[in-house]
């Protein structure tokens, strides 16, 4: 049997203030969620990142968004080889069966993932190079984008550039999905490309016409 153990009492605590306060003052609006099932309207990926709080920064309420959270918010290419892909399997379901109208690629400033994919790459990283290193061969999707930017002169806009193609591969990637590709050309879904600056919560979208990220 797992080791598992109880909660922290100030999880359990925090439990209770929710169930006595939130849930009994929505209680229809929970049993409708239940009973009724869900219908958002988009589906984020983002990272796992405790900092980045996609219902807070787009004011949503339960039920409105498909949430799925990895390793620097990606995605990888369409690969039907029968072994486990969990982010591909979220998209799928999203597009396939809740028939989301929006596909959001949610990335942030100072992402933990991203700089060890430039850290990797730039064999500062070897740990991350091992096969055993399940964060090294998740971040191996991001080997392109570094490509693409490891010339930009300063550090600190170097990195911002690997964020912001953490975000432009996952949406080439999602292309590569056939049941994607089919609800864009069919103008059933669209996808979206944003990055958040955490310190001033700042949030930019990718234009393609201008082939850049531009302020919200």
């Amino acid at each position: 049997m797992p080791e598992a153990r109880p909660l922290p009492a100030y999880l359990v605590q925090r439990y209770h203030g929710w169930k006595a306060t939130t849930f009994a003052q929505n209680k229809a609006w929970y049993r409708r969620l239940a009973t009724e099932g869900q219908r958002p309207r988009a589906m984020v990926i983002s990272c796992c990142d405790s900092r980045v709080h996609v219902t807070s920064i787009f004011g949503a309420d339960e039920g409105e968004f498909f949430i799925h959270r990895n390793i620097a918010n990606l995605v990888p290419p369409s690969n039907p080889d029968g072994e486990y892909h969990g982010t591909s399997a979220a998209v799928e379901f999203a597009v396939t069966a809740l028939k989301v109208a929006h596909l959001i690629v949610l990335g942030h400033s100072s992402c933990g993932g991203v700089n060890g994919c430039y850290r990797m790459c730039a064999g500062l990283a070897p740990e991350l190079e091992e096969k055993s290193s399940f964060v090294g061969r998740w971040m191996d999707i991001l080997r392109p984008g570094y490509e693409r930017v490891k010339d930009v002169a300063d550090d600190h806009a170097r990195l911002q550039a690997l964020e912001k193609q953490a975000v432009l591969i996952s949406l080439e990637n999602l292309m590569t999905f056939p049941f994607v590709r089919a609800a864009v050309e069919a103008e059933n879904l669209t996808l979206h490309g944003l990055w958040t600056e955490l310190v001033d919560g700042g949030l930019e979208y990718y234009d393609p016409a201008a082939g850049a990220f531009v302020p919200v």
